[in-house]
């Protein structure tokens, strides 16, 4: 039978989501994938897996993968177990095993060919940071823009990424899928407080897109940049033209659609 998992985690803490093996095939620690299959390992095996290897017992499949740093409040992933799974007792028994910083819920049968990642329809991600010339104590982790935004500026600039376009220029080399078209449904920028907030939803999203996105969108901003240049910098497909890949810190997979 085929399970799906929503997972939620602080990435603050992790080398990202996948799971690692260095050229020996020894788990590069820590991750959340590995923390996740050590827990599950452990509740549907009865032995505890200090150390898992390519050959694991259960694998799981993420909707997709975060970078170092970025945390999910609405990842999901699907693993395959031929018993039956009581999902309450689960979720509590994996919750107490997980470290402090991931936590999961929601256990469910799904069909066969339901699958993770490619089953997905639209990711909605956010950005937060903070505008504020001053730092405060609970400002944690989030990037600190320290000129004031203009709201209105930014939408304009962001709304020229909607639709369906190649996206190279906000890629990192890291890249692997050939593939850099994307479709973004819609894109939001908003403040509450001194926190401003991006909300980006997608077919699908390129290693390091949306943190290149907010970079870019700085950039533009905090220069006084007609807005239009975003729409220029995309078409370029050039990746030196747009802004720097912010800080991970502040980036949430909030849902993934189906």
């Amino acid at each position: 039978m085929r399970y799906a998992l929503d997972v939620q985690y602080i990435g603050k803490n992790y080398a990202g989501s996948q799971i690692q093996f260095d050229k020996d095939g020894v788990e590069i620690k820590p991750t959340i994938q590995g923390e996740l299959e050590r827990g599950i390992c452990t509740l549907l095996t009865g032995v505890r897996y200090e150390s898992l290897n390519k050959i694991r017992p259960v694998k799981t499949v993420f909707s997709g993968r975060t970078d170092r740093g970025v945390n999910a409040k609405g990842q999901v992933i699907h693993f395959d177990y031929d018993k039956d799974i009581v999902a309450s007792k689960f979720v509590y028994q994996l919750n107490e095993i997980l470290p402090p910083d991931i936590s999961v819920s929601d256990l469910r049968i799904v069909p066969d060919r339901f699958h993770a990642q490619k089953s997905a329809k639209k990711r909605y991600y956010r950005y937060e940071f903070i505008n504020r010339k001053y730092k405060q104590a609970f400002d944690g982790d989030l990037l600190r823009i320290k000129y004031p935004v203009d709201l209105i500026r930014m939408q304009e600039a962001l709304n020229h990424l909607l639709g369906e376009h190649d996206f190279s220029s906000f890629k990192s080399s890291g890249t692997l899928n050939p593939s850099r078209v994307c479709t973004l449904y819609d894109i939001q920028c908003s403040r509450e407080g001194d926190k401003v907030i991006i909300d980006i939803a997608g077919n699908r999203f390129l290693y390091n897109m949306v943190r290149t996105i907010v970079g870019t969108l700085l950039k533009i901003e905090g220069h006084k940049l007609p807005p239009s240049l975003m729409k220029e910098i995309l078409e370029a497909k050039d990746r030196c033209k747009a802004g720097q890949t912010v800080s991970p810190y502040g980036l949430t997979l909030m849902k993934v659609e189906y």
